[in-house]
């Protein structure tokens, strides 16, 4: 037992040692502001906390333990998801949070960091829904709706691997924003929104009795921050996401928010 328990602690003690050592070896942002833009609609990444009116979530706490790492600070601006990819393009903000997927059409506007979390795509419907539950049933019957949000995964995944390629299908019902699309499944307004697990695992946990994960996952995507191309602000958040992935503070963040933590109602 003591020989466990010995081994337990020298273990610590070395985790946190390689932990301060990669913190010591980060950049020095000399406490420069970085103004982080964010929709603050997409739990449990970032929304606003109904229990306190704050804005809160998993790149909340990652980009306030980056910012500790790299001796930065961070102002944050609400920015709507369609403004958000041209705004951080033209430079009106340092860095965009959204859970946003690294992708290479949105790679030629603005630059990604390094992936800090992946996901998969589900099929998010009403708890009670039994009247589908794969991607070939919902689209076999021409009375289902979808609801999307433009120029999101989503929005393309249900009009490509979904339905019939056709973006223009009046199948699709497009909301500004991703909270409203899924206010809309739950008030039977349509029927499907399709969602990253991470997105559609928080409305679950928060709401179990409203909604439900069907199907088997359909691919999977990665998340990054965005920035305005040649951002000299990549390396050092690249280095922070490094050693927070190293010494075990992602999958710290992971369990908090996709299975501890409960909305309130």
């Amino acid at each position: 037992m003591f020989r466990s328990m010995q081994s337990l602690l020298l273990g610590i003690v070395a985790l946190l040692a390689v932990g301060s050592a990669q913190a010591e070896n980060l950049p020095d942002l000399k406490g420069r502001e970085i103004v982080v833009a964010s929709e603050n609609t997409y739990p449990p990444m970032q929304f606003i906390d109904p229990a306190t009116g704050q804005p809160a979530g998993w790149e909340y706490d990652a980009v306030a333990e980056i910012a500790k790492r790299l001796n930065a600070t961070i102002a944050y601006e609400n920015l709507s998801w369609d403004a958000m990819i041209p705004a951080i393009s033209a430079g009106e903000y340092d860095m965009a949070m959204n859970g946003i997927t690294i992708r290479a059409d949105r790679a030629e506007k603005v630059d990604f960091s390094a992936p800090y979390i992946r996901s998969e795509m589900f099929m998010l419907v009403r708890a009670d829904e039994d009247r589908f539950s794969r991607p070939e049933e919902f689209a076999a019957n021409a009375d289902f709706l979808a609801g999307a949000q433009p120029g999101t995964t989503p929005f393309y995944v249900t009009v490509y691997e979904v339905l019939d390629g056709d973006e223009t299908n009046p199948r699709i019902k497009l909301f500004e924003t991703f909270g409203a699309a899924v206010q809309a499944l739950k008030t039977g307004d349509v029927d499907l929104v399709l969602t990253d697990s991470t997105g559609g695992q928080g409305y679950v946990t928060a709401n179990p009795d409203t909604f439900k994960l069907v199907g088997d996952p359909m691919g999977s995507e990665d998340f990054g921050f965005i920035f305005p191309k040649g951002s000299d602000l990549i390396a050092p958040i690249n280095a922070a996401i490094a050693s927070l992935r190293a010494d075990g503070t992602l999958e710290a963040l992971n369990k908090k928010w996709f299975f501890d933590y409960k909305a309130a109602q």
